[in-house]
């Protein structure tokens, strides 16, 4: 039988990476974006949705599109997101709730528009797309952080909440990925306030230039697709070699000893 996943944030990088891998594992895919009219890699068993994490409304009516067209969503990939970049001090309230709006409540506002189908049929895998930056912090990347520090709390949680339902809860925690994240996806703080200027400045090359030295999205996708068919309880599945190695780093070495690192090879 057919299985069905819907993904969030399908439209570049690891979204579409990840819808492409599980169609050309016979899956039937969802892939909701903002604008799929611009979606121009879609091939067969792809299917593009419109669906906005921020808006609320968005989420329920492509969920219950979803459900009306194909009957049943076996697994979710809460994929969309972006990162918000710069001090704290220059980041405004609007654009501080838009990163918390995007990345941590829209991804649990879809989990809860399917979850009523996960219970009743008592199956079901929720796939959350986080980072090794929800174990760990990088400079200017603060408020990012917070987010994904927030998922991975939220995901650690739900888990046993619900386990009883025989649902599973899966974390992917990807190191730097070469996709258009630094690109597109950053927004770079700007204030009145100029007192960090020559810090970020100093400090955003160094962020593009570890993307670029990142795995691909395929990566990813790969370990997406992996947690996806994995019926065992574990939670967390780092992506790539970089994510492996960062995070076992963290693991192992003190805070003074982790952040000294940090500091040699990103602020100085």
């Amino acid at each position: 039988m057919t299985k069905t996943v819907l993904i969030t944030g399908a439209s570049t990088g690891i979204g579409r990476s990840t819808a492409l891998l599980f169609a050309k594992k016979g899956w039937t895919v969802i892939a909701t974006m903002r604008s799929p009219e611009k979606a121009d890699w879609i091939t067969k068993n792809i299917h593009p949705l419109q669906l906005d994490v921020t808006d609320l409304e968005s989420i329920q009516t492509a969920i219950a599109q979803s459900f009306s067209k194909f009957g049943t969503i076996d697994v979710l990939v809460n994929n969309a997101g972006y990162a918000l970049m710069g001090a704290f001090e220059n980041c405004s309230p609007e654009q501080i709730r838009k990163q918390f709006d995007t990345n941590v409540f829209g991804l649990m506002e879809v989990t809860r528009a399917v979850l009523p189908h996960f219970r009743e049929r008592r199956s079901g895998v929720i796939i959350n797309i986080a980072s090794i930056g929800g174990k760990m912090a990088f400079p200017i990347y603060s408020l990012y952080h917070a987010t994904k520090w927030a998922v991975e709390g939220f995901s650690d949680g739900l888990q046993y909440e619900l386990e009883p339902f025989n649902i599973r809860v899966k974390l992917i925690e990807p190191g730097p990925i070469k996709t258009d994240f630094y690109d597109r996806s950053p927004d770079i703080a700007k204030s009145d306030i100029t007192a960090y200027d020559e810090f970020v400045d100093r400090i955003l090359p160094k962020m593009s230039r570890a993307g670029e030295q990142g795995a691909p999205p395929e990566d990813v996708a790969a370990t997406i697709y992996k947690a996806a068919i994995d019926s065992s309880s574990r939670l967390r599945y780092p992506s790539d070699r970089l994510a492996r190695i960062f995070l076992t780093l963290r693991k192992v070495l003190p805070d003074s000893a982790f952040s000294t690192i940090i500091r040699s090879t990103m602020v100085r």
